[in-house]
């Protein structure tokens, strides 16, 4: 199962997020929120997800 684990403001931001994700070795999935032309949400599988929002932070804050 895939789970959300960010809400882009951006398509631009969202496919950096999915880059650098992807380049670490995770399967991610972009898709625009419904209600929302400017939102994207970031999944992963439920899995991975702990090991992900490790990655994320560091990339959202690094």
């Amino acid at each position: 199962m895939w789970t959300v684990i960010y809400i882009a403001p951006t398509a631009k931001i969202a496919e950096r997020i999915k880059q650098k994700l992807t380049e670490e070795g995770f399967l991610v999935q972009v898709r625009p929120v419904s209600l929302s032309k400017h939102q994207f949400e970031i999944l992963v599988p439920e899995g991975e997800l702990e090991e992900v929002q490790e990655v994320l932070n560091t990339i959202l804050h690094g």
